[in-house]
């Protein structure tokens, strides 16, 4: 009965009671109030106060009833029929635009921070002028919502209204994360927040951005829109280091804007596979004529639109189209066909907690990556106080390094002298890849009634957390002592581990039934038969079963450290807001956490895509560190353009992946030794366990509400594990009766018992 008390309350709230608008803006100068006081008690932006009172935009809950509470008090104070003191209308006033500078100039608001541009822009640039967006209703989950309509223009040479007639609104909020949506930085210089989408509404163009801004945008063609986000729009990301760079401006243009600046609505199926226009279009020589240039990718989903850096200052803007796919559907949903506001918001609300999209969700994960550790620093002042750049500690540095043969994919140039279809055999390549490992269910498993899925959170990321890593090119070592505080590759047989008998903590060994295990040193979970090529947490968990081991030989990297902490700790953080957005906290109790888990997506689908966002950031930034050849006629033996980067580095994705590995082997050998369960299919990130009830709980050994030590436990953070999906057991033996593979991986299966073709993973 409280929650429908609760319903009530909120309903009613939402239809406070207000006065007009210019009863609203009296008040609160007859009580000496500034539009900063009433916004900062409210804790809504100074803009969106100033928007109440003009009329253009409605308060929402729950600000809504909080300030139909303040008007009240105040119009007991100061009833309508009582003047105001004119020393109470003393508020200062915002000076026209043009006018001079004097002693009583007031600082500019937003309004004309918008407008004003800068002597160094070309005549054809228009300032930038603001304007509010009109309060909607919230849209039902799935629904869009229709473009807010066009307020008044304000002209740039007319005198401005006063001071505290702001520019924007909040969006409408549909939860409470909207109502948190990033409304800009404090940098003057990125007030408008990180990004705009851009939309052509009724021969007006408009630039949308975080926080309910919308802009008004003067230029009549592409190479003008790049000239005006850098000039006038106040677009960019603050850098994440301190010796790093501030994020470019991004602009998102929609299918309307597409259509306004010459540009196709969608690709061809040729401009697909390119992945760009043709050269020859003309928006490109528009923009050639500009002066403008293009990566070597040319003008595709993703595009770069720059002029060379004249000395610290970058001329540089980012280009997102979601028509042409820019917006992956597995990671970012239906984001493509989201309203403009919400667009603006969501990709505001990643680019706030991870960064500014740089790419697709894999190019900004290894962007991150560089941001955070950037490959120079200043110097320190010489004697005539001039710095230099130079190597920043702790990065990659600027220049790619060499791969140990290895650690080479197949058709690397390390590997051009190798017979043509040549196998390399694991004593010749490093294969750290995730698990894909399954078993037929023993007669007592069978006897259970369900198979219950268990998935590790941000696997990936835990994996990377703490992890130290080579820095630079690899030292080949022959006979060498292994190291396990030494990040490399290592040639070793570890087939004489036996996970029938292993140590599980200092002096305590176990007995299991290795047969019902897969093993740790290999992605398909065989035994291995001999030497093989491993990454230094492999051979170091062998050590940790209780196992000598003897290296051949070793590609080791003495400059190393822990590269990837900073950037797990950004995407920890990401992750563990959005989930919190939605109502999955930290530390919930086993119980509550699977409660608060079940049906998450549901209550508010684009955070639950922010989620799959910031997760496949993870996957795409790792998987990113061993790109391979993407076309453009490259042939076996041909370095490819990934090649390039300093960020290429296979050894450092297979220290990450062969960590993520060893952790979940880790976690099962401990359940096994303890309870005597095992797992019946791993896959990746995911486990899956024959058990009585449908619920993890149900097998997973918790004592007085505490999880086995070393073992599984329940809980959002990375690293823990949620409930991935249950089905019966009968459900198991029927699927593998059908699709005659015993060896058919059930993981893969287990989320909604649908069976599909095969993937790996990921």
């Amino acid at each position: 009965m409280s929650e429908l008390f609760d319903a009530v309350d909120a309903l009613v709230a939402s239809r406070s009671a207000l006065p007009p608008p210019a009863e609203r803006k009296r008040l609160r100068q007859g009580h000496g109030l500034t539009l900063d006081e009433v916004a900062a008690a409210l804790r809504v932006r100074r803009a969106t106060v100033s928007g109440w009172e003009a009329g253009r935009t409605e308060p929402r809950p729950p600000e809504r009833d909080a300030y139909a509470r303040m008007l009240k008090q105040l119009s007991e104070l100061y009833p309508a029929d009582v003047p105001v003191p004119a020393e109470d209308m003393a508020i200062p006033q915002e000076p026209a635009v043009g006018a001079g500078p004097g002693p009583s100039a007031v600082e500019p608001t937003e309004d004309t921070v918008a407008s004003q541009a800068p002597a160094a822009a070309p005549p054809a640039v228009e300032p930038a002028r603001a304007r509010a967006v009109p309060a909607a209703p919230a849209a039902e989950p799935g629904s869009t919502t229709p473009h807010p309509p066009a307020p008044a223009r304000v002209s740039a040479g007319a005198p401005r209204p006063p001071a505290e007639v702001g520019p924007a609104s909040r969006r409408p909020a549909a939860s409470p994360a909207r109502t948190a949506a990033p409304a800009g930085g404090a940098d003057p210089r990125f007030e408008n927040g990180p990004l705009a989408v851009v939309d052509a509404v009724e021969g007006q163009v408009l630039a949308y951005c975080v926080g309910g801004l919308v802009l008004d945008v003067p230029a009549k063609s592409l190479p003008a829109l790049v000239e005006w986000a850098l000039r006038e729009a106040r677009l960019g990301q603050p850098k994440l280091s301190g010796s790093g760079q501030d994020a470019d401006p991004l602009l998102v243009l929609t299918e309307a804007a597409l259509e306004r600046y010459g540009l196709p609505v969608a690709l061809t199926g040729e401009e697909r596979l390119a992945g760009r226009i043709p050269e020859g279009h003309k928006v490109i020589k528009q923009l050639a004529r500009a002066n403008w240039q293009l990566t070597k990718r040319g003008f595709g989903p993703w595009g770069r639109v720059y002029r060379p850096a004249q000395g610290s200052e970058r001329s540089c803007v980012q280009v997102c189209i979601p028509s042409w796919d820019a917006l992956d559907t597995r990671h970012w949903a239906d984001a493509a066909q989201l309203t403009p506001a919400d667009l603006a918001w969501l990709l505001g609300l990643y680019a706030s907690r991870v960064m500014t999209p740089r790419g697709s969700t894999a190019v900004t994960g290894l962007e991150l990556m560089t941001a955070l550790h950037p490959p120079t620093r200043a110097s320190r002042p010489d004697a005539a106080g001039k710095r230099y750049s130079e190597h920043n500690p702790g990065s990659l540095g600027r220049d790619p390094v060499d791969c140990a043969p290895c650690e080479a994919p197949d058709g690397h140039p390390l590997l051009a002298g190798l017979p043509r279809f040549h196998q390399r055999t694991p004593a010749e390549v490093l294969m750290e890849e995730a698990y894909d490992w399954a078993r037929p269910l023993t007669d007592t498993e069978c006897l259970h009634s369900h198979l219950v899925g268990i998935d590790v959170n941000m696997a990936f990321a835990a994996g990377a957390n703490g992890l130290t890593v080579g820095l630079g090119a690899p030292e080949h070592v022959r006979q060498p002592v292994f190291d396990a505080k030494l990040p490399g590759s290592w040639l070793v047989d570890l087939s004489h581990v036996d996970l029938s008998r292993v140590q599980v903590a200092k002096d305590t060994w176990a007995q299991l039934d290795a047969s019902l295990l897969p093993s740790p040193f290999t992605p398909g979970g065989e035994r291995p038969t001999g030497p093989a090529w491993y990454a230094t947490p492999t051979v170091a968990y062998a050590v940790e079963l209780g196992y000598d081991v003897h290296p051949v030989e070793a590609y080791v990297r003495r400059d190393n450290g822990r590269y990837l902490d900073a950037w797990y700790q950004r995407l920890r953080d990401a992750y563990l807001a959005t989930m919190a957005d939605l109502g999955v906290h930290a530390d919930l109790p086993p119980q509550e956490f699977l409660a608060a888990m079940d049906g998450y997506r549901h209550r508010d689908p684009q955070l639950a895509t922010l989620v799959s966002a910031i997760k496949a950031t993870v996957k795409g930034g790792i998987g990113k560190l061993r790109e391979r050849p993407r076309g453009e006629g490259w042939k076996p033996g041909q370095p490819w353009r990934a090649l390039a980067r300093p960020t290429w580095r296979p050894d450092i994705r297979a220290a990450v992946i062969s960590r993520t590995r060893i952790n979940m082997h880790r976690k099962i050998v401990k359940h096994a030794a303890f309870t005597g369960q095992y797992p019946v299919a791993v896959l990746s990130d995911c486990a899956v366990y024959a058990s009585d009830g449908p619920s993890p709980l149900d097998f997973l050994p918790y004592r007085d509400g505490k999880p086995l030590p070393g073992g599984f436990k329940l809980g959002i953070n990375p690293g823990l594990v949620k409930h991935e999906g249950t089905q019966s057991v009968l459900w198991g033996e029927g699927v593998r009766e059908q699709f005659d593979a015993p060896g058919l991986n059930l993981a893969r299966y287990i989320k909604d018992g649908t069976v599909t073709n095969t993937d790996n993973g990921e």
